[in-house]
């Protein structure tokens, strides 16, 4: 059984103009232990469907279709389930940790309040957790960054805390919305690498959001390309990178820079 399975998922937005389809009858499947990138540009309903998982939608969003996670629905889950769901299970890297975290709280209290809310820790046990967390993800001097606040943090050492607090209660599921869209290219791969290296340290699921191609070229193991909230193709990384069959993912892929070899990223 998959750890993560979408079948036929309709999202529509009801607004003033009309309904808006976002994302169409979309179909695909998450093995524990791999990493799935979902790829399009902006306003193919990559990122809506990442929040359909979540059960973060907006109210005027209406679902069909199944979201099957250990082989349970989350489309029929109500708001007290899909609470204990999230960050126990399923955990989110929102694409700005700039504004995804608080400015008025300190780091470590940030991450201590989701062990004491999901895992019903002490406040000491939680910062005990807290700290080997950022010492996971590679932050240096821990204790003393649990102190300070966002604003004193670069954007990458921000997305480290994101991601960190994301992995706090070890979920099954982490789902990465464009984590590093806003971060320079030497830091995108030490990001991504951290990502790869948790992959196999924790054994879950990774679903990566992406609308750079060249980017999950050496991170992901299968690829979906979306266009206008539809799938249009869907493979392993070489199928779709030797051998794109849509001419949209073929689109993407001549925009990427490529190496003097011809290949794309380090792969």
């Amino acid at each position: 059984m998959s750890l993560l399975s979408v079948k036929n998922l309709d999202i529509s937005f009801i607004t003033q103009d009309g309904i808006v389809k976002a994302v169409k009858l979309l179909n695909f499947e998450l093995e524990k232990g791999k990493i799935l990138g979902i790829v399009g540009e902006s306003g193919s309903g990559k990122t809506q469907t990442g929040f359909a998982i979540m059960g973060l939608l907006d109210n005027n969003a209406q679902t069909s279709g199944e979201i099957l996670f250990n082989g349970n629905n989350i489309l029929n889950l109500s708001d007290k389930e899909m609470n204990r769901l999230r960050s126990n299970h399923i955990a989110m890297i929102f694409q700005d940790p700039m504004t995804a975290l608080n400015p008025y709280l300190t780091i470590g209290k940030q991450l201590c309040e989701v062990l004491v809310y999901h895992k019903k820790m002490s406040k000491k046990q939680a910062y005990v957790k807290a700290v080997e967390m950022l010492d996971a993800v590679q932050i240096s001097y821990p204790e003393q960054r649990m102190k300070q606040y966002p604003h004193e943090f670069s954007g990458g050492m921000c997305q480290r805390v994101m991601i960190a607090m994301a992995l706090l209660c070890e979920p099954d599921l982490l789902i990465a919305d464009e984590p590093t869209t806003a971060l320079d290219v030497t830091v995108q791969v030490q990001i991504t690498d951290l990502l790869k290296r948790i992959n196999h340290q924790f054994n879950m699921g990774i679903l990566f959001i992406s609308h750079d191609l060249g980017l999950v070229a050496s991170f992901c193991d299968d690829i979906l390309v979306m266009k206008l909230g539809e799938k249009v193709e869907a493979g392993t990384r070489d199928e779709i990178f030797l051998n794109p069959k849509h001419p949209y993912t073929q689109g993407l892929l001549d925009a990427i820079p490529k190496l003097p070899d011809g290949k794309y990223g380090d792969k």
